[in-house]
């Protein structure tokens, strides 16, 4: 017993969970300084945007040695907004913070996006070397997508080559190169694009989070839940994920000289527990926007309709090495459990080929799910390559067996099936897509 509990204490390699990443602890309000009530400060709640208000209210709080932005019940709405090192930000009961539909509100500067640094347009909240920023408080940040998600399925058909760039959409949050990060109890909904990317993060918690876009009437597309970019030591824990595309996706950087470049960046070192997926493409992914992905432990999760339990992109113009992961006692509903093939929707064809993709040591482990197809695999010698799959304890209930798990060992070397109960029933109703809100 001693032996087992100190391995749930460590990464699929043996490297020790550091503390900090295991603490629900919050910070100390006296600690984070002074309160700004934004009511208090002449912001009105309502639909005008305040964006400038708003922001001299952060400023004047950093020339004082910093603070908590107070949003207090009612909706404000804004367009980007910069928080300072030193400047927080706290959402009331009942507080919304609703992101302007004009993109005018969120003008153009050098950002982060799609595995590389580029004048883009920047999230609704940003914070950029902001060592120690936290969000809190059981209010809401409403990116008011609406608008975009419809003009990006009208340009989609007029052009279906678009890229996710090509409809000019901010981000609900994105955090880049700031240490000992805490989210912490808000809800985040309806991003017009990705929801929360970190990049170049360490040590940050998003704990008991909820995070939204749905799947219909008007499919918010690319709504990712969050995006880890070149971040290392990251726990999410006790969230509520239900979105238009991955729930967690790891990334770092793109194309044939990925890991060459100073702007990328491994994603190491990643703690996901105790959450509960609704629908979403993948509860976790590698890719697409990624070259080395190490030490993930994804542990007593549950899930109610993804697509995808674990899906492994693998990008035939990006070096890839997709190593110590390890999906624990997850149950529930997917249509697959592994996704893995080679991942070519933005690859550049143009693009000298990469070496082959490699995943290896790759765990799923004591999950009990109802699926579609357990494995969804189509290995490619030419662009992928693995080794030592584990396949172990595993109750599955299936439409149709699909890729049978005991051929895993003539395409990967040195792996395993143990205990394996998978049983196919054709009657079985199919996964479907849902909005749970």
């Amino acid at each position: 017993m001693e032996e087992s509990s100190k391995s749930r204490e460590c990464f699929p390699d043996g490297t020790c969970i550091p503390d900090d990443l295991l603490s629900d602890e919050l910070p100390d309000l006296k600690e984070l300084g002074l309160l700004w009530y934004l009511n208090e400060h002449g912001i009105k709640t309502g639909e005008t945007v305040q964006t400038q208000a708003i922001q001299r209210i952060i400023n004047r709080a950093a020339e004082i040695g910093g603070g908590i932005i107070v949003f207090p019940r009612g909706t404000v709405v804004s367009g980007s907004l910069f928080f300072p090192k030193g400047v927080h930000l706290f959402l009331a009961e009942g507080a919304v913070l609703k992101g302007s539909q004009q993109i005018s509100d969120y003008p153009l500067r050098e950002t982060r996006i799609e595995g590389e640094t580029c004048f883009y347009f920047p999230a609704l909240i940003n914070a950029d070397h902001a060592d120690g920023f936290t969000i809190f408080g059981s209010g809401t940040i409403d990116g008011n997508g609406l608008h975009s998600w419809e003009a990006f399925w009208l340009r989609r058909k007029w052009n279906p080559a678009c890229t996710n760039k090509d409809e000019q959409r901010p981000r609900l949050l994105y955090i880049s190169h700031s240490s000992h990060v805490t989210i912490h109890g808000v809800t985040l909904r309806d991003s017009h694009f990705w929801t929360m990317h970190l990049y170049r993060c360490h040590f940050a918690r998003i704990l008991n989070c909820r995070i939204l876009s749905p799947a219909a009437p008007v499919p918010a597309p690319s709504t990712d839940a969050v995006d880890l970019d070149a971040c290392e030591d990251i726990a999410i824990r006790g969230c509520f994920l239900s979105v238009n595309d991955d729930a967690i996706a790891l990334k770092g950087g793109k194309g044939l000289t990925a890991d060459r470049n100073p702007d990328n960046g491994p994603v190491q070192r990643v703690l996901i527990e105790n959450c509960e997926f609704g629908f979403c493409h993948s509860c976790l992914t590698c890719g697409s926007e990624a070259f080395h992905c190490r030490n993930i432990l994804m542990r007593h999760c549950r899930i109610r309709g993804a697509t995808n339990l674990l899906r492994l992109k693998m990008r035939p113009d990006t070096p890839q090495k997709y190593e110590y992961i390890n999906i624990e006692e997850v149950s529930g509903q997917a249509a697959h459990l592994l996704h893995l093939r080679p991942w070519t929707q933005f690859a550049d064809p143009g693009a000298p080929p990469a070496p082959p993709s490699i995943a290896e040591r790759i765990t799923l482990r004591d999950c009990a799910c109802t699926c579609d197809v357990p494995l969804d695999v189509a290995p490619e010698k030419s662009c992928v390559q693995g080794k030592c799959f584990l396949l172990e304890n595993l109750r599955i209930r299936a439409r149709e067996k699909g890729f049978p798990p005991e051929q895993l060992t003539g395409f990967f070397p040195e792996s395993q099936c143990l205990n394996l109960d998978i049983r196919t029933d054709p009657d079985q109703h199919p996964i479907q897509s849902m909005e749970i809100m």
